[in-house]
């Protein structure tokens, strides 16, 4: 299926910062890479809105829970973007799934009862995405889910059917990878505590429905073994994003593996800053005798590894995203066609570009 990439000038800034080129995810999951210059263009691309009225268009957006951090740069961003774009305020309703399918659902059968002109949604279970497309292409309403990917058979059925959905977000395995590499790049003699040879970690995974859990997973400790390194998995826990929850069960690996443990790998960043708490709490130094790494760029993640009390994030471009969900809601809205997926670059985030990052996002 073919795949669009989008960034924004922002994200372009901050990639170039750190490095001439960045490498991106393609559908075949082969790196390519695409030089700032090209991102650029494809920036300038993006910013062509089609022109229709959209000061009477009703929009629905259905999250999957407000609570969590992330979420909620992006629905805000979102919210403001459209306005900008010229939707009435008024017209634009922001429902909380509260991470429970059934409540979601309800949600989409209220909006469709109402005719809102178009949905947006962020699925709170990837794999109910067939229902819901299901019901609301049934409805004739443009569908753009975002930041949870449906997965790729359901993605073909749209393509096959010519239907008015796609699919918006960053492709997890580029953040974890970027995980892995921020560790990789420190080098074994660093890493290396106990002196067994190896990097000794524990990963503390999101929710196990969500894609994004699984590819971080598995992607940040690929990019050690890419780099040459052993690695040995002391545990592998879910925290289901919670930052309450990583805390207990980083509390609760230090005390049983003590000085083994070298690295926390967390899916996002709010379970990072609960296992900081579980790191100093238990007297250990981030980039001293232990190393951490997150995924989101939160604010308070930033100023983390701005203090060295945090290894490492990546960031997952809340503003690229939900922008480029918004435009292809208004194309849909246009009689235009978008391709099924569109996709957009994370960044790395270490203390060499991290005051960048700061600049550009707050």
């Amino acid at each position: 299926m073919k795949r669009k990439l989008v960034s924004l000038v922002l994200a372009t800034a901050m990639i170039t910062s750190s490095m001439v080129a960045m490498p991106v995810f393609a559908s075949d999951d082969t790196a390519t890479e695409e030089t700032a210059d090209e991102k650029k263009d494809d920036a300038a691309d993006d910013t062509e809105k089609p022109d229709v009225d959209l000061s009477d268009k009703k929009v629905g957006v259905c999250i999957y829970q407000f609570s969590d951090n992330f979420m909620t740069l992006f629905r805000t961003e979102l919210e403001n973007y459209l306005i900008e774009l010229g939707f009435s305020k008024d017209n634009i309703t922001i429902q909380d799934g509260a991470n429970d399918q059934a409540t979601q659902s309800n949600q989409i059968d209220a909006f469709i009862a109402d005719g809102v002109d178009l949905l947006i949604i962020n699925p709170v279970n990837s794999s109910s995405a067939e229902s819901i497309t299901d019901k609301v292409v049934a409805a004739n309403i443009p569908l753009v889910y975002v930041n949870r990917e449906p997965g790729e058979d359901e993605e073909k059925r749209w393509e096959d059917n010519g239907w008015n959905v796609t699919y918006v977000g960053c492709d997890a395995r580029q953040s974890g990878t970027m995980q892995g590499e921020i560790i990789a790049d420190l080098g074994l003699d660093t890493i290396d505590k106990n002196g067994n040879g190896k990097v000794d970690y524990i990963m503390i995974e999101g929710d196990p429905e969500n894609v994004d859990a699984k590819y971080r997973t598995e992607f940040s400790v690929k990019a050690l073994e890419d780099a040459g390194l052993e690695v040995n998995q002391l545990d592998d826990q879910v925290g289901n994003w919670d930052q309450a929850t990583a805390q207990q069960l980083v509390a609760n690996d230090l005390s049983q593996f003590g000085d083994d443990v070298e690295v926390v790998f967390c899916n996002n960043d709010a379970m990072a800053l609960g296992a900081l708490q579980s790191i100093e709490a238990a007297g250990r130094t981030v980039g001293d005798n232990i190393f951490l790494v997150g995924v989101d760029a939160l604010s308070e993640a930033l100023d983390k590894v701005e203090e060295g009390k945090m290894t490492g994030t990546v960031f997952n471009d809340h503003i690229s995203q939900s922008h480029s969900a918004a435009d292809a809601a208004v194309k849909y809205l246009a009689g235009e066609e978008n391709e099924h997926y569109i996709g957009c670059d994370y960044v790395k985030v270490t203390t060499d570009n991290v005051a960048d990052i700061k600049e550009m996002t707050k």
